[in-house]
């Protein structure tokens, strides 16, 4: 029988497994994980993103679609429990019909909820054909009304009779993806033109930062519109969009410029840049391969920060009357029908949007913090 002579030391070495190394990335992500409202926050814009996604498959009806007998109709709510005359309940997925009132004050008609008319709801239901996402064909919806004439207005109809839900979702998918576009652009110009900036210093350095100054001491409200305003006014909803994007891309870019140009004055001094140089690497590979990869994490922090600032600059041009225009359904579009007090008074769900908007931004912002401190090599 063998006898184990390795000594106490030994075997306490040989036990000890070697760590695993983690990416940096991984380290990002475990660090993210410890800030419980940067997490949530995360799961809220994933919703938003996925319901812009999933807009057509999500959304009750057309969001074009109106219809005169249900002007400014209140919202019905989903019931769940339906009660019987005996006193007796069941499970019914169901919403109430509506009444109409006439008012004695202002002697209009007003819509009233009928609690003892019942509209059966089901889910995937039969719709029209249409295309998800621009190319998948489908004929159902998630969630619909049995009878294709009966209303249904989970969140209330505008002034055309057409379904603010169905409008609010096809809204979500134009002004979060004018906020990610837009950021791509910026981050693609503040990269590349505060990289060079950085990177070569001298006279392209000062008139790069001269512009960038400038740019940023104009008031942003009055460029926005100003550039808005230049747009011609023939042109089309889809190019509207485009012209949206690029404005508010030409404007952000500046901010991600700065601090770009910053790490690169700070970084081209650094060993395994010169080590690089010496091995004979061009400028361009030391950009992208070296210096980039390098503050990556705070390239990221510094976009998912931006994006609310994007959706915001929508959102004022299309209410203000100078971004864009109906046909086409954002968040922005939605609240120019909130502009009067009146409206208000009679309509208050028309501000949903505005719900909407506060919810996402401040998502975004608390998400973006949570990276950048995640992303932050001096936090704990």
């Amino acid at each position: 029988m063998a006898v184990d002579t390795m000594t106490p030391v030994q075997a306490k070495a040989r036990a000890i497994v070697p760590a695993k190394r983690e990416s940096q990335f991984g380290l990002m992500w475990r660090r993210f994980r410890q800030h419980r409202l940067a997490l949530v926050s995360l799961w809220v814009v994933a919703a938003f993103y996925l319901v812009a996604v999933l807009a057509e498959f999500l959304a009750p009806t057309d969001p074009s679609a109106y219809s005169a007998r249900y002007t400014y109709a209140p919202p019905q709510g989903i019931q769940l429990i339906a009660t019987e005359p005996d006193g007796s309940w069941s499970f019914q997925l169901h919403v109430n019909g509506y009444k109409t009132e006439i008012d004695p004050v202002a002697l209009r008609r007003t819509f009233v909820i009928d609690p003892e008319e019942r509209i059966p709801v089901q889910f995937f239901v039969p719709s029209k054909p249409y295309l998800l996402a621009g190319f998948i064909p489908m004929s159902v919806k998630l969630i619909g009304v049995t009878e294709p004439r009966a209303p249904f207005y989970v969140l209330g109809a505008d002034r055309l009779g057409r379904d603010l839900l169905s409008r609010l979702i096809h809204g979500t998918r134009i002004s979060l993806s004018i906020g990610l576009a837009g950021v791509t652009l910026s981050l693609f110009f503040g990269i590349i033109i505060g990289g060079f900036a950085g990177y070569y210093g001298g006279w392209f350095d000062t008139a790069v930062m001269r512009v960038v100054e400038f740019i940023r001491s104009m008031p942003t409200i009055p460029l926005w519109l100003g550039l808005a305003a230049a747009m011609p006014k023939d042109w089309s909803a889809l190019q509207t969009y485009f012209a949206i994007t690029l404005i508010l891309s030409l404007i952000g870019w500046t901010e991600l410029a700065r601090v770009v140009r910053g790490r690169f004055l700070s970084l081209r001094t650094e060993d395994f840049v010169t080590a690089a140089q010496l091995d004979g690497a061009s400028d361009w590979r030391i950009i992208t391969r070296h210096m980039v990869p390098s503050f990556m994490s705070h390239i990221i922090a510094a976009a998912t920060l931006a994006i609310p600032g994007m959706i915001l600059a929508e959102t004022a041009l299309s209410f203000l009357g100078l971004g864009l225009q109906a046909p086409i359904v954002s968040w922005g579009t939605l609240l120019q029908d909130a502009q009067n007090i009146r409206t208000l008074a009679t309509a208050p769900w028309l501000l949903t949007p505005g719900i909407c908007v506060v919810v996402i931004i401040l998502s975004m912002n608390f998400f973006g913090d949570g990276l950048r401190d995640a992303a932050d090599p001096h936090g704990r």
